[in-house]
């Protein structure tokens, strides 16, 4: 018995050991009881699911190397701060909208680091990059309060932050299936670190949200700073947190100010005083440089610069309680339409470079002269149409009955399981890609090019009109 006592006393002072790193929390402090939280069976549990699928993510990442191992290992030191905000909250009572965000800005600046990573320049793992950096929003479930929040429940918020990032990871499996199985895995590795890793953790230990402390030390929100007197200016506040608790403020109500200030200044100057004087020389109809022809350069310039005035402000807004209309957006990834029903349809125009994500059922989608533009949705009554569209990329998350693409220049279709019995209609069109869900979960997609070229033979007083097969095809 003396034997058995004294190997249960190292057993925890091993354990001890191996848990004083927690003893110190993030905010620098001393937390007492950090030895019995780091205990609990939830926290337990979380180590588990990093041991199991983060050092997955890790090691498929060493691999790579370059830029994909430095977002992994913020991925990885992101999932270390939820450990510790997990420690702290059981420790901590629950705190007001300014206190939570003070209480999650270590977990902010890391999602912002991500982030960072995919902005200003144009990298060769952009989608990498950005299927990292879009994927650790899922760990914002942490955030959620109640119902009137404005947050998803916990587990639909893993689900549905996961699905943003999916777009950009389906894009790695689709690119480097036959070319680098090393990142086919990293790809794999890093949604099972979400599904089922992550979900699967907050089904079983935080369905309804972060359970606080109702007699633990309280959250203070960061004082406000304050200039001494004759500082210089303060610069202009950083972009918003992920957290934020207060919604960003428009700031041209300093505008009337500032310009009446300018036209005051004009109207008291003799505005006129430093003008040339125009000679006859100098005056249009007598320069000899001018002709009357215009040239297929000017043309083409002026046509540009026209085509381009007329597009109009970007729109994203519901119009007669019907119609969804989003337009003329450019550059804008993060588009989302989440309060949506079957009666509803939505119509996208004019957008470049974005990516819209429609979050429920609605009866139609229609795309319309959109340039590599990304559209996922879940369900569609009637149709989805893509028209007069180059590179554009549409993934179906439910069912679809009908799919058409009409005088299209490059279409990637991303199918469900669900949807794989969709009829797919196309007219005018070239560099139509299907790409299906393997029979198997772990499976590669499989990608399937539709045929634009056809033959047509009159044969028994009619013609018959088959696809064009070449060699190797």
């Amino acid at each position: 018995m003396e034997g058995n006592l004294i190997e249960r006393l190292e057993a925890a002072v091993v354990r001890l050991e191996a848990l004083s790193v927690d003893g110190v929390s993030s905010r620098g402090l001393p937390d007492i009881g950090a030895v019995e939280v780091s205990s609990d069976p939830s926290i337990i549990a979380f180590d588990d699911l990093m041991a199991q699928y983060a050092d997955s993510v890790s090691a498929a990442a060493e691999k790579i190397g370059g830029e994909v191992l430095d977002v992994t290992k913020i991925v990885v030191e992101a999932f270390s701060v939820e450990k510790k905000l997990l420690i702290e909250i059981k420790q901590t009572q629950k705190p007001d909208m300014a206190g939570l965000a003070e209480f999650l800005k270590p977990l902010n600046e890391v999602i912002m680091k991500a982030n960072a990573m995919t902005e200003g320049r144009r990298s060769d793992f952009i989608n990498h990059l950005k299927s990292a950096g879009d994927s650790l929003s899922a760990l914002a479930w942490i955030a959620f309060t109640g119902k009137n929040c404005g947050m998803s429940m916990p587990i639909a918020h893993v689900e549905e932050s996961w699905q943003t990032a999916e777009f950009y990871n389906n894009k790695v499996l689709v690119e480097y299936k036959n070319k680098d199985a090393n990142h086919v895995e990293w790809a794999k590795a890093l949604k099972e670190l979400y599904l089922p890793g992550l979900r699967d953790y907050v089904k079983s230990h935080y369905p309804l949200g972060p359970v606080w402390s109702a007699s633990g030390k309280k959250v203070s929100s960061a004082p406000p700073k304050t200039s001494p007197p004759g500082a210089p200016a303060a610069p202009p506040p950083p972009p918003a947190s992920v957290f934020s608790s207060e919604p960003s403020q428009p700031s041209s109500s300093s505008h009337p100010k500032g310009m009446a200030a300018v036209f005051q200044e004009i109207s008291a100057r003799n505005v006129t005083a430093g003008l040339k004087k125009v000679t006859a020389d100098m005056k249009t109809k007598n320069r000899t440089d001018r002709s009357g022809i215009v040239s297929a350069g000017e043309k083409e310039t002026r046509s540009i610069s026209s085509s381009s005035s007329k597009a109009g402000p970007p729109k994203l807004e519901l119009q007669m309680g019907r119609k969804w209309v989003v337009e003329n957006q450019v550059g804008t990834k993060n588009l989302v339409i989440d309060d949506c029903d079957a009666k509803q349809s939505v119509y996208v125009f004019g957008c470049k470079d974005s990516v819209l994500q429609i979050q429920g059922k609605v009866n139609n989608i229609t795309i319309d002269k959109c340039t590599k533009m990304g559209v996922l949705f879940k369900d569609v009554v009637a149709a989805c149409e893509v028209v007069n569209c180059n590179s554009v990329e549409v993934q179906c998350q439910g069912s679809a009955p009908t799919i058409s693409v009409d005088n299209t220049s490059g279409c990637q279709l991303y199918l469900s399981k669900d949807s794989l019995g969709a009829s797919i209609t196309t007219a005018k069109s070239s560099e139509i890609n299907v790409l299906v869900p393997a029979a198997k979960s772990d499976g590669d997609w499989g990608e399937h090019a539709l045929p634009q070229q056809y033959i047509h033979v009159f044969k028994d007083g009619q013609f018959e009109t088959n696809p064009v097969s070449h060699s190797g095809g």
